[in-house]
């Protein structure tokens, strides 16, 4: 089992976005995911995407529970818990559960967000009835003791430190994303502090597994060679004994107005190459002017969305003064989000001089807009791409578990296409003059060592 943390950094984030919008272009009437929905007496969603093509399914649960539902000054429970969910409940050993999927031939891993921590395995489909009965296991029996945690805090240290700490563009995000969210805890790592992991306690771990690991606040995600009904029986015999749970409000602290541009500039004599990037806030599909969401996403297509957008073809194909650019958005945090431009300059070309050229490019935007066509082109690719998601079967899990685990429904997911369909372009140039305020942003700058150019 190897743990990931979502999402790393910006460039991370940008990636994420263009490969989840494919699988998020799905429609009722599109035909792709089709899902089955149920909801099981003790308050567990159960959704079901089939997908015959191969003998093959993804079993996911999901818990409405990431780094930013952690109590303050306990940064990395979330992904502490996901670590110690593979050690062990009262009726399996540790590395029991990872033995027997090994022995079915297979797959398995977990992955924590800010908003949400999810296990997966993927598996020949006669095997899923065992996937659930150890899923329901470690949703109630988790065992943890200190001869488990002290260990597993050891390891998450040493991923801290070599995925962080010993990374230079994984401080510098960790330093920009504090920098962005003053109040909100959307500004702390996921993995957490280094100092506030190592002091995080089993009743800190305990305290947290009881308070968000109920049926209630989990969601069940089958796709593949299934039948809907078979997944229903299933998941009513072994997940529907456990009892739902009184859960807390899901209530985060809000950012107030931000006033004036931050920036954070770092030196570090292990980078070789330059970097920048700038985020703004931004609302995303469930929180701030959510209305923008979709035109936010349209206006990063035009943008961002390969060589042939304004920010690539302006930087690197026209000008060339960078190596590659681009441009990125995130919606589907349950609170607010944000959208940015970053770049890596060529050899020589100093970032003050790229950085001008890409402002020059947004005062553009703001003053002219996007033409018409520029948005139907737009429009089109993001709705196109759907025709990538037939082939998935693990896709369309992760889609619907983090849209429900994030505020979503359902039907927002299936409307995603028709959403997009409607944006015009007033609506992008509109959406582009809210966010895109300099006053509002938050520049990162990776440089070489002391005394070295900004080239």
């Amino acid at each position: 089992m190897t743990s990931n943390i979502l999402p790393a950094n910006p460039f991370r984030s940008a990636l994420l976005a263009m490969l989840a919008l494919p699988l998020l272009a799905v429609s009722a009437a599109a035909q792709v995911f089709n899902p089955t929905t149920y909801e099981l007496d003790n308050g567990l969603q159960v959704v079901v995407i089939e997908n015959h093509r191969a003998p093959v399914v993804t079993h996911m649960v999901w818990y409405r529970a990431g780094a930013a539902d952690e109590p303050a000054g306990k940064s990395g429970i979330a992904h502490y818990l996901e670590h110690l969910m593979f050690k062990g409940t009262e009726t399996r050993a540790p590395g029991e559960f990872s033995n027997i999927i090994a022995s079915l031939g297979g797959r398995e891993n977990a992955f924590t967000s800010q908003d949400y921590t999810a296990y997966f395995q993927t598996i020949a489909p006669q095997h899923l009835e065992t996937m659930m009965e150890l899923e329901a296991d470690r949703m109630t029996s988790l065992t943890l003791t200190d001869e488990i945690i002290e260990p597993e805090r050891k390891v998450i240290l040493e991923e801290r430190l070599s995925r962080t700490d010993n990374n230079p563009r994984g401080l510098l995000s960790e330093q920009v994303s504090a920098a962005t969210y003053l109040n909100h805890p959307y500004g702390l790592p996921v993995i957490g502090w280094a100092h506030e992991i190592e002091a995080i306690t089993r009743a800190d771990l305990e305290a947290f597994y009881r308070t968000w690991y109920a049926p209630n606040n989990a969601i069940l995600v089958v796709s593949g060679d299934v039948e809907p009904e078979e997944v229903l029986r299933l998941a009513e015999k072994h997940y529907g004994p456990i009892e739902a749970r009184a859960l807390p409000p899901r209530v985060r602290p809000s950012e107030p107005p931000q006033r004036a541009p931050r920036e954070v500039v770092m030196r570090d004599p292990r980078v070789e190459q330059p970097s920048w990037s700038r985020r703004y806030l931004a609302p995303s599909y469930t929180a701030g002017d959510n209305e923008h969401a979709y035109a936010l996403e349209v206006l990063s297509e035009v943008l961002g969305g390969g060589t042939t957008a304004r920010i690539y073809k302006g930087l690197v194909v026209d000008r060339s003064l960078a190596a590659s650019a681009g441009a990125w958005y995130s919606p589907g945090s349950l609170d607010q989000t944000t959208f940015g431009f970053w770049f890596t300059p060529r050899p020589g070309i100093a970032l003050d001089e790229i950085e001008t050229a890409l402002e020059e490019k947004i005062e553009a935007l703001l003053k002219d807009g996007v033409t018409e066509d520029e948005v139907e082109r737009a429009k089109l690719r993001l709705i196109d791409s759907a025709v990538f998601a037939r082939d998935s079967v693990g896709g369309p899990a992760r889609v619907f578990g983090a849209a429900l685990a994030s505020g979503e429904t359902v039907e927002d997911v299936e409307a995603w296409p028709d959403r997009i369909r409607a944006v015009t372009a007033e609506q992008v140039n509109a959406a582009a003059r809210a966010v895109l305020d300099t006053r509002r942003s938050t520049t990162g700058v990776l440089l070489p060592a002391e005394g070295e150019n900004r080239t």
